[in-house]
């Protein structure tokens, strides 16, 4: 059996993400969890975790995806052992870092936040001085970069690729992930981490 994540981008309208688990029956899938990762513009964009019989199903089942009218895969990516649920992988996590000692718990956090977000690197910062860092991380001067094309006026937002979580006279996360854009609800998941664990960081 192979285990993939699919994200695919839907229209906003009855009846459309059954069409979609249609075309993955077909191929022998089977949907074992569905998570709404952003809304908005009258699509949908929803993250899928399937099992295959076999690897070699996958681009065949992408293409079954889209054929479905106004449906698009957005990314494909193969994960390890059972259904991982991320909201009760980051409850695991917030407990890990719990009961971690308090010297550790700041690598603890930002470890295993990277694993949790699928980030190439990320790093904990209170006041400009590292707590803890996961991958390799850029030069200070690059992050700064990152820091004020966020807060630029004429920004639209977040940059696509990168998770910046910070909270008032706390802990800032910020970590990149250049494989596939990062999505409201996941920005979200990290936010909320964050609130919790900085009561537990030295």
């Amino acid at each position: 059996m192979h285990t993939i994540v699919v994200r695919v981008w839907l229209p906003d309208r009855p009846g459309a993400l059954g069409q979609v688990a249609s075309r993955i029956g077909a191929v022998r899938g089977d949907v074992l969890g569905i998570e709404v990762l952003e809304t908005g513009a009258g699509n949908v964009i929803d993250e899928l975790v399937v099992v295959l019989p076999d690897e070699a199903l996958v681009a065949l089942m992408v293409s079954e995806i889209d054929a479905v009218d106004g449906v698009s895969v957005e990314h494909v990516r193969t994960i390890e052992g059972s259904h991982i649920d991320p909201d009760l992988t980051a409850l695991a996590l917030l407990a890990e870092v719990a009961e971690s000692t308090p010297g550790e718990r700041p690598a603890t956090l930002v470890t295993a936040l990277a694993e949790l977000v699928g980030a190439d690197w990320a790093v904990l910062l209170r006041d400009g001085t590292e707590m803890g860092r996961a991958g390799d991380v850029p030069e200070e001067h690059i992050l700064d970069l990152y820091r004020r094309g966020r807060e630029h006026p004429l920004s639209s937002g977040p940059d696509s690729d990168v998770f910046w979580s910070t909270l008032p006279d706390g802990p800032v996360l910020v970590a990149r992930r250049a494989d596939r854009p990062i999505h409201t609800r996941e920005r979200d998941r990290v936010d909320a981490i964050m609130r919790v664990a900085a009561s537990l960081l030295v």
